[in-house]
Protein backbone atom coordinates (compact mmCIF):
# COMPACT_ATOMS: atom_id res chain seq x y z
CA UNK A 1 0.00 0.00 0.00
CA UNK A 2 1.23 3.49 -0.86
CA UNK A 3 2.03 5.78 2.04
CA UNK A 4 2.20 8.82 -0.27
CA UNK A 5 0.10 9.32 -3.39
CA UNK A 6 0.51 12.52 -5.41
CA UNK A 7 -2.25 12.84 -7.99
CA UNK A 8 -2.24 15.41 -10.79
CA UNK A 9 -0.49 17.98 -8.58
CA UNK A 10 -0.35 21.46 -10.05
CA UNK A 11 1.24 24.53 -8.48
CA UNK A 12 0.85 27.98 -10.00
CA UNK A 13 2.33 31.23 -8.73
CA UNK A 14 0.30 34.37 -9.31
CA UNK A 15 -2.99 34.56 -11.17
CA UNK A 16 -4.56 35.64 -14.43
CA UNK A 17 -2.20 36.66 -17.21
CA UNK A 18 0.73 36.67 -14.75
CA UNK A 19 0.21 33.04 -13.61
CA UNK A 20 3.40 30.97 -13.68
CA UNK A 21 3.03 27.14 -13.69
CA UNK A 22 5.80 25.69 -11.51
CA UNK A 23 4.44 22.11 -11.21
CA UNK A 24 2.28 20.80 -14.04
CA UNK A 25 0.30 17.65 -13.30
CA UNK A 26 2.72 15.48 -11.31
CA UNK A 27 1.75 11.93 -10.29
CA UNK A 28 3.97 10.07 -7.82
CA UNK A 29 3.60 7.09 -5.52
CA UNK A 30 5.74 6.00 -2.57
CA UNK A 31 5.19 2.81 -0.61
CA UNK A 32 5.73 2.58 3.13
CA UNK A 33 9.37 1.95 4.00
CA UNK A 34 10.61 2.72 0.48
CA UNK A 35 12.81 5.50 -0.94
CA UNK A 36 11.91 7.68 -3.92
CA UNK A 37 14.31 10.13 -5.53
CA UNK A 38 13.28 13.20 -7.54
CA UNK A 39 15.94 14.63 -9.87
CA UNK A 40 16.26 17.57 -12.21
CA UNK A 41 18.10 20.82 -12.82
CA UNK A 42 17.44 23.98 -10.82
CA UNK A 43 14.15 25.49 -11.90
CA UNK A 44 12.44 22.20 -12.79
CA UNK A 45 9.97 22.36 -9.88
CA UNK A 46 11.57 19.92 -7.41
CA UNK A 47 11.55 22.15 -4.32
CA UNK A 48 8.11 23.52 -5.12
CA UNK A 49 6.89 19.92 -5.23
CA UNK A 50 8.50 19.18 -1.84
CA UNK A 51 6.97 22.23 -0.16
CA UNK A 52 3.56 21.55 -1.69
CA UNK A 53 3.40 18.12 -0.02
CA UNK A 54 2.87 19.78 3.38
CA UNK A 55 1.39 23.06 2.14
CA UNK A 56 4.47 25.09 3.00
CA UNK A 57 4.27 27.31 -0.08
CA UNK A 58 3.58 31.07 0.13
CA UNK A 59 0.09 32.46 -0.15
CA UNK A 60 0.78 33.47 -3.77
CA UNK A 61 0.85 29.79 -4.77
CA UNK A 62 -2.31 28.02 -5.95
CA UNK A 63 -2.28 24.25 -5.46
CA UNK A 64 -4.55 21.77 -7.24
CA UNK A 65 -4.76 17.99 -7.20
CA UNK A 66 -4.36 15.57 -4.30
CA UNK A 67 -1.58 14.71 -1.86
CA UNK A 68 -2.67 11.58 -0.02
CA UNK A 69 -0.57 10.85 3.07
CA UNK A 70 -1.55 7.51 4.58
CA UNK A 71 -4.89 7.87 2.76
CA UNK A 72 -5.66 11.40 3.94
CA UNK A 73 -5.59 14.38 1.57
CA UNK A 74 -3.14 16.96 2.90
CA UNK A 75 -4.52 19.64 0.56
CA UNK A 76 -8.02 19.23 2.02
CA UNK A 77 -6.99 19.24 5.69
CA UNK A 78 -8.16 21.94 8.05
CA UNK A 79 -5.41 23.92 9.74
CA UNK A 80 -5.59 22.04 13.05
CA UNK A 81 -5.22 18.67 11.38
CA UNK A 82 -2.44 19.92 9.09
CA UNK A 83 -0.53 21.23 12.09
CA UNK A 84 -0.77 17.80 13.71
CA UNK A 85 0.46 16.04 10.56
CA UNK A 86 3.53 18.25 10.12
CA UNK A 87 6.53 16.74 11.94
CA UNK A 88 4.50 13.78 13.26
CA UNK A 89 3.14 12.43 9.97
CA UNK A 90 5.75 13.87 7.65
CA UNK A 91 8.78 16.09 8.21
CA UNK A 92 11.18 17.96 5.94
CA UNK A 93 14.96 18.28 5.94
CA UNK A 94 15.49 21.59 4.16
CA UNK A 95 18.50 22.44 2.04
CA UNK A 96 20.87 24.94 3.61
CA UNK A 97 20.81 23.99 7.31
CA UNK A 98 22.35 27.29 8.45
CA UNK A 99 19.38 29.17 7.02
CA UNK A 100 16.85 26.70 8.41
CA UNK A 101 18.07 26.77 12.01
CA UNK A 102 17.40 29.71 14.34
CA UNK A 103 20.76 31.41 14.85
CA UNK A 104 19.89 32.68 18.36
CA UNK A 105 18.51 29.46 19.84
CA UNK A 106 20.49 26.51 21.11
CA UNK A 107 20.10 23.46 18.91
CA UNK A 108 18.69 21.38 21.77
CA UNK A 109 15.79 23.80 22.15
CA UNK A 110 15.10 23.67 18.42
CA UNK A 111 15.04 19.88 18.32
CA UNK A 112 12.81 19.79 21.41
CA UNK A 113 10.28 22.26 19.96
CA UNK A 114 8.29 19.80 17.80
CA UNK A 115 8.19 17.33 20.71
CA UNK A 116 6.69 19.97 22.98
CA UNK A 117 4.37 21.46 20.37
CA UNK A 118 2.90 18.02 19.58
CA UNK A 119 2.67 17.03 23.24
CA UNK A 120 5.03 14.11 22.73
CA UNK A 121 7.06 14.78 25.90
CA UNK A 122 7.35 16.86 29.04
CA UNK A 123 10.20 19.40 29.10
CA UNK A 124 12.39 16.98 31.08
CA UNK A 125 11.59 14.04 28.77
CA UNK A 126 12.17 16.26 25.73
CA UNK A 127 15.68 17.10 26.94
CA UNK A 128 16.46 13.39 27.31
CA UNK A 129 14.99 12.67 23.88
CA UNK A 130 17.13 15.44 22.33
CA UNK A 131 20.24 13.72 23.66
CA UNK A 132 19.12 10.41 22.17
CA UNK A 133 18.40 12.01 18.80
CA UNK A 134 21.76 13.75 18.66
CA UNK A 135 23.57 10.51 19.38
CA UNK A 136 21.43 8.80 16.74
CA UNK A 137 22.77 11.18 14.12
CA UNK A 138 26.36 10.89 15.33
CA UNK A 139 26.68 13.94 17.59
CA UNK A 140 27.43 13.98 21.34
CA UNK A 141 24.40 14.76 23.50
CA UNK A 142 26.38 17.64 25.02
CA UNK A 143 26.14 19.52 21.70
CA UNK A 144 22.52 20.31 22.57
CA UNK A 145 23.85 23.42 24.32
CA UNK A 146 25.57 24.71 21.17
CA UNK A 147 24.34 27.45 18.85
CA UNK A 148 24.21 26.77 15.10
CA UNK A 149 27.27 28.93 14.35
CA UNK A 150 29.34 26.72 16.66
CA UNK A 151 28.76 23.68 14.42
CA UNK A 152 30.19 22.74 11.05
CA UNK A 153 27.99 22.46 7.97
CA UNK A 154 27.81 18.69 8.27
CA UNK A 155 26.94 18.90 11.97
CA UNK A 156 24.17 21.40 11.29
CA UNK A 157 22.72 19.06 8.69
CA UNK A 158 22.79 16.26 11.27
CA UNK A 159 20.83 18.53 13.60
CA UNK A 160 18.21 19.05 10.88
CA UNK A 161 17.92 15.27 10.48
CA UNK A 162 17.55 14.84 14.25
CA UNK A 163 14.79 17.43 14.25
CA UNK A 164 13.02 15.65 11.38
CA UNK A 165 13.14 12.37 13.33
CA UNK A 166 11.94 13.85 16.63
CA UNK A 167 8.25 12.93 16.35
CA UNK A 168 8.75 9.54 14.66
CA UNK A 169 7.26 10.55 11.27
CA UNK A 170 6.06 8.10 8.64
CA UNK A 171 7.72 10.10 5.87
CA UNK A 172 10.81 12.28 5.58
CA UNK A 173 11.16 14.68 2.65
CA UNK A 174 14.84 15.58 2.15
CA UNK A 175 15.27 18.58 -0.15
CA UNK A 176 18.89 18.67 -1.35
CA UNK A 177 20.15 17.52 2.09
CA UNK A 178 23.82 17.66 1.09
CA UNK A 179 23.90 21.08 -0.60
CA UNK A 180 27.22 22.93 -0.07
CA UNK A 181 28.81 20.02 1.83
CA UNK A 182 32.17 18.60 0.75
CA UNK A 183 32.29 15.16 -0.81
CA UNK A 184 33.35 13.25 2.32
CA UNK A 185 30.70 14.88 4.53
CA UNK A 186 28.11 14.43 1.80
CA UNK A 187 28.79 10.69 1.77
CA UNK A 188 28.49 10.53 5.58
CA UNK A 189 25.16 12.36 5.58
CA UNK A 190 23.76 10.14 2.82
CA UNK A 191 24.79 6.96 4.65
CA UNK A 192 23.30 8.37 7.85
CA UNK A 193 19.94 9.09 6.20
CA UNK A 194 19.90 5.73 4.48
CA UNK A 195 20.71 3.88 7.70
CA UNK A 196 18.11 5.71 9.80
CA UNK A 197 15.39 5.18 7.19
CA UNK A 198 16.17 1.45 7.09
CA UNK A 199 16.38 1.04 10.88
CA UNK A 200 13.13 2.88 11.59
CA UNK A 201 11.15 1.78 8.50
CA UNK A 202 10.55 5.39 7.47
CA UNK A 203 9.65 6.32 3.90
CA UNK A 204 11.99 8.78 2.21
CA UNK A 205 11.43 11.22 -0.64
CA UNK A 206 14.80 12.72 -1.55
CA UNK A 207 15.25 15.61 -3.95
CA UNK A 208 18.54 16.29 -5.71
CA UNK A 209 20.06 17.41 -8.99
CA UNK A 210 22.56 14.54 -8.67
CA UNK A 211 21.33 11.32 -10.30
CA UNK A 212 24.34 9.38 -9.00
CA UNK A 213 23.44 10.20 -5.38
CA UNK A 214 19.80 9.24 -5.89
CA UNK A 215 20.67 6.02 -7.73
CA UNK A 216 22.89 5.00 -4.83
CA UNK A 217 20.35 5.92 -2.13
CA UNK A 218 16.83 5.36 -3.49
CA UNK A 219 14.72 2.45 -4.74
CA UNK A 220 12.94 4.41 -7.47
CA UNK A 221 13.72 7.61 -9.33
CA UNK A 222 11.55 10.28 -10.96
CA UNK A 223 13.14 12.82 -13.30
CA UNK A 224 11.47 16.24 -13.53
CA UNK A 225 11.75 18.80 -16.31
CA UNK A 226 9.81 22.07 -16.66
CA UNK A 227 7.44 21.14 -13.83
CA UNK A 228 6.58 17.64 -15.07
CA UNK A 229 7.84 14.10 -14.48
CA UNK A 230 9.42 12.99 -17.77
CA UNK A 231 10.71 9.60 -16.58
CA UNK A 232 10.36 7.26 -13.64
CA UNK A 233 11.48 3.76 -12.78
CA UNK A 234 13.93 1.73 -10.69
CA UNK A 235 16.65 4.16 -9.61
CA UNK A 236 19.66 2.21 -10.85
CA UNK A 237 18.02 1.42 -14.20
CA UNK A 238 17.10 5.07 -14.84
CA UNK A 239 20.60 6.21 -13.92
CA UNK A 240 22.43 3.64 -16.03
CA UNK A 241 20.08 3.52 -19.04
CA UNK A 242 17.55 6.35 -19.03
CA UNK A 243 14.81 6.12 -21.67
CA UNK A 244 14.22 9.88 -21.90
CA UNK A 245 16.98 11.98 -23.53
CA UNK A 246 16.89 14.41 -20.60
CA UNK A 247 17.54 11.60 -18.13
CA UNK A 248 20.44 10.41 -20.28
CA UNK A 249 21.88 13.94 -20.35
CA UNK A 250 21.69 14.26 -16.57
CA UNK A 251 23.32 10.89 -16.07
CA UNK A 252 26.13 11.52 -18.56
CA UNK A 253 27.00 14.86 -16.93
CA UNK A 254 28.69 12.92 -14.09
CA UNK A 255 32.00 11.14 -14.68
CA UNK A 256 31.91 7.38 -13.94
CA UNK A 257 34.58 5.68 -11.88
CA UNK A 258 36.67 3.50 -14.18
CA UNK A 259 35.37 5.17 -17.35
CA UNK A 260 38.30 7.25 -18.65
CA UNK A 261 36.27 8.73 -21.50
CA UNK A 262 33.64 10.18 -19.14
CA UNK A 263 36.31 11.48 -16.77
CA UNK A 264 38.15 13.35 -19.50
CA UNK A 265 35.08 14.64 -21.30
CA UNK A 266 31.90 14.50 -19.20
CA UNK A 267 28.96 15.31 -21.43
CA UNK A 268 26.59 18.04 -20.44
CA UNK A 269 23.54 19.65 -21.95
CA UNK A 270 23.64 23.08 -23.61
CA UNK A 271 21.20 25.75 -22.56
CA UNK A 272 18.93 26.01 -19.54
CA UNK A 273 15.47 24.76 -18.54
CA UNK A 274 12.73 26.99 -19.99
CA UNK A 275 11.26 29.90 -18.08
CA UNK A 276 8.01 28.55 -16.53
CA UNK A 277 6.33 31.78 -17.61
CA UNK A 278 7.29 31.19 -21.25
CA UNK A 279 7.19 27.47 -21.97
CA UNK A 280 7.79 26.33 -25.57
CA UNK A 281 4.98 24.65 -27.47
CA UNK A 282 4.89 20.87 -27.70
CA UNK A 283 7.46 18.97 -25.64
CA UNK A 284 9.14 21.40 -23.24
CA UNK A 285 12.49 19.64 -23.71
CA UNK A 286 12.37 19.93 -27.50
CA UNK A 287 14.61 23.07 -27.85
CA UNK A 288 17.47 21.25 -26.08
CA UNK A 289 16.81 17.70 -27.27
CA UNK A 290 19.29 16.09 -29.69
CA UNK A 291 16.57 13.62 -30.76
CA UNK A 292 13.75 16.10 -31.44
CA UNK A 293 11.53 15.38 -34.44
CA UNK A 294 8.58 17.20 -35.99
CA UNK A 295 6.05 15.40 -33.78
CA UNK A 296 7.73 16.84 -30.66
CA UNK A 297 6.51 20.32 -31.60
CA UNK A 298 2.88 19.27 -31.89
CA UNK A 299 2.07 18.33 -28.29
CA UNK A 300 3.66 17.67 -24.93
CA UNK A 301 4.33 13.98 -24.39
CA UNK A 302 2.60 11.95 -21.65
CA UNK A 303 4.31 9.24 -19.62
CA UNK A 304 4.07 5.87 -21.37
CA UNK A 305 5.34 2.36 -20.64
CA UNK A 306 9.07 2.02 -21.19
CA UNK A 307 9.83 -1.46 -19.85
CA UNK A 308 9.30 -3.27 -16.55
CA UNK A 309 8.16 -0.75 -13.95
CA UNK A 310 9.33 2.16 -16.09
CA UNK A 311 7.64 5.09 -17.83
CA UNK A 312 8.99 7.92 -19.96
CA UNK A 313 7.41 10.90 -21.70
CA UNK A 314 9.13 10.74 -25.07
CA UNK A 315 7.87 10.25 -28.61
CA UNK A 316 10.62 7.69 -29.20
CA UNK A 317 9.44 5.41 -26.37
CA UNK A 318 7.13 2.41 -26.70
CA UNK A 319 4.42 2.42 -29.36
CA UNK A 320 5.58 5.72 -30.81
CA UNK A 321 9.01 4.37 -31.75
Amino acid sequence: MSLLEVRNLKVTYGSGADAVPAVRGVDLSLEAGRKLGVAGESGCGKSTLALALLRLLPASARIEGQVLLDGEDVLAMKWGRLRAVRWAGASIVFQGAMHSLNAVQRIGDQIAEPLLVHGRATPAAARARVGELLEQVGLPAARAAAYPHELSGGQRQRVMIAMALACDPLLIVADEPTTALDVMIQAQILRLIEGLVAEQSISLLMISHDLAVLADTCDRLAVMYAGRVVEEGPARAVYEAAEHPYGRALSSAFPRIGDLASRRAPRGLPGDPPDPADLPGGCSFRPRCPMAVEACAEEDQELREAGAGRRAACVHVGSAT
